[in-house]
């Protein structure tokens, strides 16, 4: 845990008088791309808070560089670079000025990373930013925050508001800041397809918990469609039994059959349930991130743990 740039350790956040989460543990690896998933109200920016030390775990820690998050939190800034959900800035300063002010915040400042990343990203500079769109407002703060060389990027749904070019254009950047310099990500987002070809790593809040905390692509391995005709026979009297080689976290029965989705492929199990008696026609299917998704989250999921 001490040489991650962050950890939490059994965090726990209450409001409103009832627990919206429940002993959170996870870690990021130096240079990782950890993307923070969950439905409205998972608990997503109030996790995001605790990791800049806005406010106290009710229970449990949380570590920024090794050091309790709220109390080291002033030195950990100069290291930190952050996105969030709602851009925020004083509303009568342009581009420039709030290039200018940061520029004296940051140790490690990149003048001309910054005024080349807002001409691509295509940001007026001398427009007040309370009068830039939401997409333009969240692309300066995505500048600015790339402009501090931080060792850690906080992106509290950075994509939220912007266009697909918008959209595109900043993972673009992205995945140039991550290959230029290795920093470490942590993300929140609902743009699923988006973080796919850039996560490292996956968790997914669901009913207060984090029921999934796994490598994107071990977790793309060990998930897949299973598709199959069914038929009862004298040894089967009932439909599903022969899924019990696998964790199916969804099961639907078709008119043609079943289709389901499983947490622990691997092909020498698959061989031994496709050969079984009154299994036809079966095929596994490799699933994009956000069928996972909603596979361990989605209305029908309801937050089951993903071995």
């Amino acid at each position: 845990m001490s040489d991650a740039p962050l950890a939490f350790d059994g965090v726990t956040i209450r409001f409103g008088g009832r627990e919206l989460l429940d002993g959170v543990t996870l870690s990021l690896p130096r240079g990782s791309v950890y993307a923070l998933l969950g439905r409205n109200g998972a608990g997503k920016t109030s996790l995001v808070r605790c990791a800049l030390g806005l406010r106290p775990a009710d229970a449990g820690e949380v570590r920024l560089f090794g050091a309790e998050a709220v109390a080291g939190r002033a030195r950990a800034m100069a290291r930190i670079g952050v996105v969030p959900e709602e851009p925020d800035a004083p509303a009568e300063m342009t581009a420039d000025a709030l290039v200018h002010f940061c520029s004296r915040l940051y140790p490690a400042w990149d003048p001309a990373g910054v005024s080349n990343r807002l001409e691509r990203l295509g940001v007026p500079r001398r427009v007040p930013f309370g009068r830039m769109s939401k997409g333009e407002k969240g692309s300066v703060l995505f500048a600015l925050a790339l402009g501090a060389s931080p060792d850690l990027l906080v992106l509290d749904d950075p994509t939220l508001g912007l266009d697909l070019v918008a959209r595109r254009e900043l993972y673009e950047e992205l995945v140039g800041e991550l290959a230029d310099r290795g920093t470490t990500v942590f993300l929140t987002t609902h743009d699923l397809a988006g973080i796919e070809g850039i996560a490292t790593r996956v968790g997914i809040l669901a009913g207060g918990r984090l029921v999934l905390d796994d490598e994107l692509e071990h977790l793309k391995d060990r998930f897949r469609r299973i598709t199959y005709g069914n038929d009862v026979t004298e040894s089967r009297a009932e439909y599903g039994t022969e899924l019990d080689l696998f964790d199916a976290a969804r099961v639907r029965v078709r008119g043609w059959g079943v289709e389901a989705v499983v947490t622990n492929f691997d092909e020498e199990r698959f061989e031994r349930f496709r050969v079984q008696e009154g299994v036809r026609g079966a095929s596994a299917d490799s699933l994009p991130l956000e069928e996972i998704f909603l596979a361990i989250a989605g209305p029908r999921g309801e937050g089951r743990a993903a071995p």
